[in-house]
């Protein structure tokens, strides 16, 4: 009786034991509970690339064009450029997470046999912030292709610290060592245009 009894208990449990391995209903949710994390990492990762390029794209059009309004006019003051600028960082909407710097260069490339290349006149935005950039008769540089005599050059900077939507808290980031390479972003773009209506644009208050 007793060996009986033990042996219809082992079945049992043998019964039993192959009962929740071939039962499969569970599979379903465990499955989705391993995928759905990967599932939305590579949607966020897709979505925070494709808004990163976007915003890069909105940069390089900030450069190209208040270029061109500056190069369209005859001259220039101080409100002008500033208004222009403004004009600028509208491009960027809707991103608002951080604001573009942009700096417009004047620049005068002397009529000598060893050209000068000079500050005619700077202003530039930072933030929000309007102001004097480098001095008037300093040295700059331009490429080689366009260091041509007795010629005018229009420079604009645009440069933003571009900041994902989803960054790294202050913490985890400083562990991972992960600070600078994932709160910001460097992006920027420089163009050179010459003057459209003249042989230069002055500014009367730089």
């Amino acid at each position: 009786m007793y060996r009986a009894g033990a042996h219809r208990g082992f079945s049992a449990i043998v019964a039993g034991a192959k009962r929740f391995c071939s039962d499969r209903r569970g599979v379903a949710a465990i499955e989705f509970a391993f995928i759905v994390p990967v599932l939305l990492i590579l949607y966020f990762i897709t979505m925070e690339a494709s808004q990163a390029i976007e915003t890069s794209k909105k940069v390089s059009r900030i450069g190209s064009m208040v270029a061109d309004l500056v190069t369209q006019q005859t001259t220039v003051k101080k409100a002008d450029l500033d208004a222009i600028m403004k004009i600028g960082t509208s491009t960027l909407q809707p991103y608002n997470r951080s604001a573009p710097s942009i700096i417009i260069t004047g620049i005068q490339i002397t009529d000598e046999t060893t050209p000068k290349v000079q500050v005619a006149w700077s202003r530039k935005l930072v933030g929000t912030t309007y102001s004097a950039d480098a001095a008037t008769g300093s040295t700059t540089t331009v490429p080689s292709t366009l260091n041509i005599r007795g010629t005018f050059l229009v420079r604009v900077e645009s440069d933003l610290a571009y900041k994902p939507i989803i960054a790294w808290s202050a913490d985890n980031s400083k562990t991972l060592g992960l600070t600078s390479a994932f709160n910001n972003i460097s992006m920027g773009e420089t163009y050179y245009l010459r003057p459209r209506r003249g042989p230069t644009v002055p500014c009367s208050d730089c």
